[in-house]
């Protein structure tokens, strides 16, 4: 049935538009016979405020926006899921876009968030970012932007965050803990903040707890390239007895590459990861894995979100706890 109009209600109650719309809005200079006579017949006759409208009228509207830098991801999917579950459930919808690690398209993105009036924005930031004004313009238009994942470093804002340097540490005490004594630990983009926070973690740890244990580093950052780092490292006389992944892409080329080998695992080689948990439980056996869970974070950073929409303007940086998912590639 096409949505009735304030016009139709009016008539058919005997109002002007102006009672209508106000005892619609609960206005306390409209009685409650007639706030009730008015949603009664609002309800039977279907009808619905103009949400265009509605938007002009607050600037906002209830649309949150999610910005990351790839969909194709099992951990941004997961986050997705969570905030898109909280927001059902606090009557929001969500708009979701990728900036595919490009500046411009980015900044694209955050142009369109800025004009459809969403009511916040769930960012997660390209590699290369580094001018945050496309961002200052929606909190000078008081529309919340919470930062999650990849995160600026230098920016006072909200951020909802993975404790990255617990997961660096406690990666690195399992494989202390197994005596492994030639290590190679495949890392992502060096320029991320999630990179440098866990390889400056994993690095003291060693330096820490085993300083003799050979560590070679790399950044491999997908899977391709982590297969071919793996592959070459193979073939060297002096191979590794462990392979650390930064993340589920890396895991994968890694995994491509022993299988290739035919290497038995642990007991040829070990393997160990971060993951958000659904792909070290694809393999034989499973693998060994600090949790980095993008639901978990989701859930966080919705809470966050509402905290911000309620009026709280405090700056607050949250971070979610990892765990060690015990396996048997290690």
């Amino acid at each position: 049935m096409q949505q009735s109009t304030l016009k139709k209600l009016s008539e058919a109650l005997g109002l002007s538009i102006s009672t209508v719309s106000r005892a619609l809005k609960d206005h306390p200079d409209i009685s409650a016979k007639t706030k009730q006579r008015v949603k009664e017949l609002a309800e039977a006759m279907e009808y619905e405020p103009n949400s265009y409208a509605v938007q002009l009228r607050t600037k906002h509207n209830n649309v949150l926006g999610i910005l990351v830098p790839t969909i194709n991801n099992f951990f941004y999917d997961s986050f997705i899921a969570a905030v898109e579950e909280e927001a059902r459930l606090h009557g929001y919808s969500v708009l979701i876009m990728q900036s595919r690690d490009d500046l411009t398209i980015e900044k694209n993105n955050v142009n369109i968030f800025r004009k459809n009036m969403v009511a916040g924005l769930f960012a997660s930031i390209s590699i290369a970012t580094e001018d945050m004004s496309p961002f200052t313009k929606l909190n000078e238009l008081k529309t919340p932007v919470i930062f999650f994942d990849r995160v600026p470093v230098n920016e006072i804002c909200n951020k909802v965050c993975l404790a990255d340097e617990e997961t660096g540490r406690m990666a690195a005490e399992a494989i202390i803990k197994k005596e492994k004594k030639n290590v190679l630990a495949l890392f992502g983009h060096p320029h991320l903040s999630i990179t440098q926070k866990r390889l400056a973690s994993f690095q003291r740890t060693f330096e820490k707890l085993s300083p003799d244990t050979k560590v070679t580093y790399s950044f491999p950052e997908h899977s391709a390239p982590a297969k071919a780092e793996v592959l070459d490292s193979l073939d060297k006389t002096d191979r590794p007895d462990v392979i650390f992944c930064m993340g589920d892409l890396i895991l994968i080329g890694v995994m491509y590459a022993l299988h290739e080998k035919k290497m038995r695992i642990p007991e040829d080689i070990s393997v160990i990861s971060v993951s958000n948990g659904l792909i070290p439980t694809l393999f034989d056996p499973k693998v060994t894995y600090v949790e980095t869970s993008g639901y978990k974070l989701g859930k966080r950073a919705f809470l966050q979100m509402l905290s911000c929409l309620s009026g709280n303007t405090s700056i607050q940086e949250v971070f979610i706890d990892s765990l060690l998912i015990e396996g048997g590639s290690l």
